[in-house]
């Protein structure tokens, strides 16, 4: 059987990663006032385990404004830094995984409740919450409290901000960056317009709506050490009519590349409460397409990727170069090992379990 492109090497940057699997963001919710706890450790020390080509730390606030709720991971200060490194230092004395971090500000939709606690909004009066912050004044739902606008000075301070976080994460020796403009956080609430009403230099027509965007990138890349690669989740689109949409993010993935983006990870909507978003098996996978036509960069396509011969074909046509997987890896922590053992390929896996090979894939590990 001939080797499967789901498990060839492939660089990003300056970074080879020996399969096409990496595991996407997600947030936890168990952070303490920013700071990883036990829990982030066998989260992501079990996703360390699963043979995927890069792990992502999930969606990380580069301020305590940023965070989407008051459980949600920082890196803003020494002592969230502290608690980030002694996470990532544990996972590294038994995994050799490279290690991702997705920098983010969740802008208008921050200051919520845990999701299964309602996610609803905690305005600032109450306990864990705090005022927001947006492009413009306008909320996300109507019973959320309106956002304050940012000015020039609070955007300074937000790009240093993410400047900041980015040098923490480099010092502690994270290999790689994900800056998040996507599911309606605050850069994708610049790059949209219907969240961007501002009528300056950063509102109004496209190249304006990309301004902080491409600047918060820009800041992150000369942040960082040189060969380690910065790249950009997006959403493809807003999935309603007069927003975000394809046509936009292939003219804004093209500047990216420009300026030295490495990769592009393709996801969708999560910006306004109207969109209408078809979900099924795939389903980003032609945003993640049409992306990669118009790009050099590698692509990474995301969402219901659940079965190994689904992913093969994502890769082997050249929908994308990278599937992630995150819902599937929280379900299934060895998704790779069974895509491995289906496809007839080989993957990664520590020594301490090669006892557990079936005897009809008694090549499928390696260390």
């Amino acid at each position: 059987m001939s080797q499967p492109i789901l498990f060839t090497p492939f660089h990003v940057g300056g970074l080879e990663l020996e399969n096409r699997i990496v595991i996407a963001p997600m947030c936890q919710y168990s952070a303490v006032d920013g700071c990883m706890t036990d829990w982030h450790l066998i989260h992501l020390g079990q996703l360390a385990l699963s043979g995927a080509a890069l792990l992502t730390i999930e969606a990380t606030a580069v301020t305590p404004e940023g965070r989407i709720s008051y459980a949600d991971v920082g890196l803003y200060d020494d002592v969230t830094e502290k608690a980030m490194d002694s996470t990532v230092s544990s996972i590294r004395k038994w995994s050799k995984i490279p290690i991702a971090i997705q920098l983010a500000h969740a802008g208008r939709k921050a200051s919520t409740e845990k999701p299964w606690l309602g996610e609803a909004q905690i305005t600032p009066d109450r306990p864990n919450g705090w005022q927001t912050v947006a492009p413009s004044a306008l909320p996300m739902y109507s019973s959320y409290l309106p956002p304050l606008a940012l000015d020039r000075q609070d955007m300074a301070s937000v790009r240093g901000a993410f400047a900041s976080a980015a040098r923490r994460a480099d010092r502690i020796g994270i290999d790689a960056f994900q800056i998040h403009a996507a599911h309606g956080y605050l850069l994708h609430e610049f790059l949209s317009p219907h969240s961007n009403h501002r009528t300056d230099e950063y509102g109004g027509p496209i190249e304006n709506r990309m301004r902080f965007p491409l600047e918060v990138f820009e800041t992150v890349r000369e942040a960082v050490s040189p060969s380690k690669p910065v790249t950009v989740r997006l959403s493809a689109s807003d999935w309603v009519s007069g927003g975000w949409n394809l046509e936009q993010t292939i003219q804004f993935s093209r500047r990216l590349e420009e300026i030295g983006c490495a990769a592009i990870h393709v996801s969708s909507g999560g910006l306004h409460p109207d969109q209408k978003i078809p979900v099924g098996p795939n389903y980003q996978v032609p945003l993640a397409r049409a992306i990669k036509q118009s790009v050099a960069m590698p692509v990474v396509a995301v969402g219901m990727i659940t079965e190994p011969t689904q992913a093969e074909a994502i890769v082997a046509t050249g929908d994308a170069d990278f599937v992630a997987i995150a819902r599937a890896a929280l379900y299934d922590p060895r998704w790779p090992w069974h895509a491995a053992a289906a496809l007839g390929a080989q993957v990664t896996a520590p020594p301490q379990y090669f006892r557990c090979q079936p005897p009809q894939h008694k090549a499928l590990f390696k260390s």
